[in-house]
């Protein structure tokens, strides 16, 4: 199955692909531990910085091999792709799904550079994701700048993109005020386009408005922030607690929490089958 056709089934089905950034070999055996304990499909993301850090190859490789080990069905994308050339990169690599971010450029620009992927994408047979509106990330001020339906079905139809993250009230990282989603705003760019809806930043979000959220619309949603707090908490915890400087001991037991972290939000978004 295809990215696009699993996001079509996901749309069909009002359920959702939950996409996990990982970021080593501890949060990566998370993931593939808890999607195959609730037998959920996977969508592993890797943005600049994670490739930066690990490499572009490593990361794919462990990724692969991680799909094959657990059984699952999975596929690798790539998370606010920043430039066209990184793009490239990972569609030599085997990515199924890019996403280009263009999204803090003029509107004209983002179609620009938006068209200019999907058509790179289309040898490939990779899916691509565009953002349009202000989703605001690490370190930048919530608030503002929301999708409208008119320009989001004006980029769609201009890129032929086939997913495309919307402003709704989300933000990357940490919230400073408890999150609130748009759900009409949401209905009624579903509404003037049939192209697949994503959330970013779902951490924080509270689970009955991610629900009401995918029941309007959304086929995908990101979840990074979470992941490496709760890594990072546990690991804090386990540290205190220890003298032990074998790694391969200490780490192991900061992935537990993740698990259970995950199993949960695989049952919110409705992918999961047990």
């Amino acid at each position: 199955m295809t990215v696009q056709e699993l996001l079509k089934k996901c749309q069909a089905e009002k359920t959702a692909v939950l996409a996990t950034n990982f970021y080593n070999f501890e949060t990566l055996t998370a993931v593939m531990k808890a999607a195959s304990k609730v037998q959920a499909p996977v969508m592993l993301q890797l943005t600049r910085s994670s490739i930066d850090y690990m490499g572009l190859k490593v990361a794919v490789r462990m990724a692969r091999q991680a799909i094959e080990d657990y059984g699952v069905q999975g596929c690798i994308h790539l998370d606010h792709g920043p430039s066209v050339e990184l793009v490239q990169r990972c569609l030599d690599e085997g990515f199924e799904s890019v996403m280009i971010d263009a999204s803090e450029k003029p509107f004209e620009e983002n179609v620009e550079t938006t068209c200019k992927v999907v058509e790179m994408a289309k040898p490939y047979k990779a899916s691509v994701e565009a953002e349009l509106g202000y989703v605001a990330k690490l370190g930048q001020e919530q608030g503002g700048g929301f999708t409208t339906p008119e320009d989001a079905a004006r980029f769609v139809q201009a890129t032929g993109v086939d997913a495309l993250a919307v402003a709704i009230g989300s933000a990357h990282g940490f919230y400073k005020l408890p999150p609130h989603l748009d759900i009409p705003r949401l209905a009624a760019i579903h509404a003037a386009t049939p192209v697949c809806l994503v959330l970013h930043g779902s951490s924080g979000i509270p689970h009955d408005q991610v629900r009401e959220a995918i029941a309007n619309g959304i086929v995908k949603v990101n979840l990074a922030t979470e992941i490496k707090d709760t890594f990072m908490r546990a690991l804090k915890t386990v540290l205190t607690e220890t003298n032990e400087i074998d790694l391969r001991k200490v780490f192991p037991k900061a992935v537990d929490p993740v698990v259970d972290l995950l199993c949960e939000k695989y049952r919110m978004v409705g992918t999961a089958a047990i």
